[in-house]
């Protein structure tokens, strides 16, 4: 049993070693001239949201609008004038099956997850969801917010409008009604796998923006929190009153 425990405990111990060497690898560092915003310049907040597998980022409209228009944005412009009722947009990227058949933690199932991670070439999506308060949209889902420069923020707007597929008259490509509330599925760039998960995009947007972050924690959304905690100064955010 002794020998047993030992080598348990050996494997532990390496296991540890590999993560930590894995973490320190895949850290990215963030572009200091872009965050975090220069003392008293302006500043574009931004939050973060997840329901513990899945998370998105929230973008305040009006903003980006503003920059879609002047930028050329296309998808963007288009987005931003179907949901121009709302102050707020909520993006997330993800596996199309998996996005469409698991809106609520009680709906995954092994097999969605297994071929959502496993399978080649899985379709991706972006789901956008018009919010006028999204703490009181999201209230039990833990949220951090984010004060970015007005060139980061640029950037990631510009990141977010080259997620979206275009159709052939040169738009988003509208799927359809999303999982709640005033919502849509768009078709997206990329494939969905274990190793380009929903917190993957979401790092890879901040990353434009000049925040730090890190794709090995960045696979769950709780590593992804905790990294933009420690190393960017995220705020969390309590829940409404």
């Amino acid at each position: 049993m002794r020998k047993l425990a030992r080598r348990v405990g050996l494997a532990l111990a390496v296991l540890a070693v590999v993560f930590v060497v894995a973490v320190v690898a895949t850290a990215r560092r963030g572009d200091p001239a872009l965050y975090p915003p220069a003392a008293g310049a302006p500043a574009v907040r931004i939050l973060l949201v997840h329901n513990g597998y899945h998370s998105g980022i929230v973008l305040p409209r009006a903003t980006i609008a503003t920059l879609a228009g002047e930028h050329g944005h296309g998808a963007l412009v288009a987005v931003t004038t179907r949901f121009a009722a709302d102050a707020w947009l909520e993006i997330g990227w993800g596996d199309e099956d998996f996005y469409r058949h698991v809106p609520t933690p009680g709906d995954l199932t092994l097999g969605l997850a297994l071929r959502a991670l496993f399978a080649p070439n899985n379709l991706s999506v972006l789901h956008v969801v018009g919010v006028a308060d999204p703490r009181a949209q999201f209230v039990d889902a833990p949220m951090v917010e984010l004060d970015l420069s007005t060139e980061g923020f640029a950037r990631l707007v510009a990141k977010v409008d080259a997620t979206f597929a275009r159709g052939a008259d040169g738009q988003p490509q509208d799927l359809g009604r999303g999982l709640y509330g005033p919502s849509l599925f768009y078709r997206a760039v990329g494939h969905f796998h274990i190793g380009r998960v929903c917190t993957h995009w979401v790092a890879d947007m901040l990353d434009a923006a000049g925040v730090p972050t890190d794709q090995v924690l960045a696979t769950l959304p709780q590593g992804l929190f905790l990294d933009l905690t420690m190393r960017a100064g995220a705020k969390a955010l309590p829940p409404p009153p």
